[in-house]
């Protein structure tokens, strides 16, 4: 019994990166899909964030082909599901790092600071959405932030997938390089 703990003692943060990145594509799957079918088109952007900038174009061109009620799904889908979605891939990334790189901590930043910044980065868009179903304009300002945190956002996840490939390298390279016992 005693063993049995200990072995899922050392193995929980594998365990932890497995449950979160299965309960990141049960949510992307289920619940993602399910909540943003309100004001996806056939055609088009679906999701602002999706892209890796946006200019005032092509936000005005993604709302005006929305309408108002599609809006205000968006809006509540950012308030709610997205803001979750952040929070769970940050879960599963940071289970990751933790697994490949146990005694450095300091890549767990970058998984943190892209999901602040998708929050924030959802907040804008809020902001955007209300000033166009109020009066029918995008501020410049808030489109500039708002593509800015998201390219920011894009450069965290690429700057965390790249610290995760080089943790599955070390594991492959230290698996393949361990000495056999006879």
């Amino acid at each position: 019994m005693i063993g049995t703990i200990k072995y899922f003692k050392n193995h929980r943060d594998l365990y932890f990166a497995i449950g979160f990145t299965l309960a990141m594509f049960v949510y992307v799957k289920f619940i993602l899909g399910h909540f943003s079918s309100c004001f996806t088109l056939d055609v088009g952007a679906n999701s602002l964030g999706l892209s890796f900038y946006y200019t005032k174009g092509m936000v005005q061109n993604f709302f005006e082909s929305r309408t108002q009620e599609h809006l205000l799904c968006y809006g509540q889908f950012l308030k709610i599901w997205d803001a979750i979605f952040a929070f769970i891939y940050t879960l599963m990334y940071v289970s990751w790092i933790r697994y490949f790189f146990k005694n450095n901590r300091l890549f767990l930043i970058f998984p943190i600071l892209a999901m602040i910044s998708d929050w924030v980065e959802n907040y804008i868009e809020i902001l955007m959405l209300e000033s166009y179903l109020n009066s029918n304009l995008i501020s410049e300002t808030f489109v500039s932030l708002g593509s800015g945190i998201n390219s920011f956002k894009w450069l965290l996840s690429i700057l965390t997938y790249v610290v995760i490939l080089f943790g599955i390298i070390i594991i492959f390279k230290t698996f393949l390089t361990k000495p056999k016992l006879n």
